[in-house]
């Protein structure tokens, strides 16, 4: 038997996220050429073998540009502040690679 006019609190169990702020992308170089680019591994499942494969086409198909391969500390959701300080400082530009 069911009471009439009894009245229960329900809660959503999602909750209420907190506000995102966006941040724009970089702006991209106008050229690569004298540029770094830094090809950044998250150590996901042979991401460095990926990333060592398109640092030797990229000193094939473009000598004018240096590549470094360097894997972040952490996971991908993890920051560095050494390397994209060393990034920045270097004027450099980045590819990470974070799988899948």
């Amino acid at each position: 038997m069911m009471e009439t006019g009894k009245k229960i609190t329900v809660l959503n169990p999602r909750g209420n996220p907190p506000r995102i702020p966006l941040v724009p992308m970089a702006p991209r170089p106008g050229t690569l050429t004298g540029r770094t680019i830094y090809l950044v591994d998250v150590r996901f499942m042979d991401g460095y073998v990926f990333l060592k494969e398109m640092q030797k086409v990229f000193a094939e198909r473009y000598p004018d540009v240096k590549t470094e391969c360097r894997q972040k500390t952490g996971g991908y959701t993890e920051d560095d502040p050494k390397l994209w300080a060393e990034i920045k400082e270097k004027n450099g530009v980045m590819v990470m690679a974070i799988g899948h």
